[in-house]
């Protein structure tokens, strides 16, 4: 069992460098970042984190691999034609549902 007093240690350790990490860049930078390169790779860096993060979890939260590479692709198709959040994961959703339950 977990004592409480070192929970609290772990706990303040924890928000300690969550917000260090989340407010250097403010203190470092405190003025607008010109360069373009710069500007850019920080545009796209949730985005690509984001991916990073998901694609894993798509392959590996069904009982198989046939299933979730099925809702990837009719999320990707789906995406692709410019739908919305809720209608992509909800249809995604239905083909994985409607492959599991085929049996493949």
């Amino acid at each position: 069992m977990v004592d409480t007093a070192l929970f609290c240690r772990y706990l303040l350790v924890m928000a300690g460098v969550t917000y260090l990490i989340r407010m250097l860049p403010f203190v470092l930078c405190k003025r607008r970042i010109a360069n373009r390169f710069v500007r850019s790779f920080l545009m796209y860096m949730p985005y690509a984190v984001l991916g990073a993060m998901t694609f894993p979890a798509i392959l590996y939260s069904t009982s198989s691999r046939l299933s979730a590479l099925a809702g990837f692709v009719a999320a990707v198709a789906l995406a692709w034609k410019e739908r919305g959040l809720l209608t992509v994961a909800l249809c995604a959703s239905a083909v994985v549902l409607a492959v599991e339950l085929l049996g493949f």
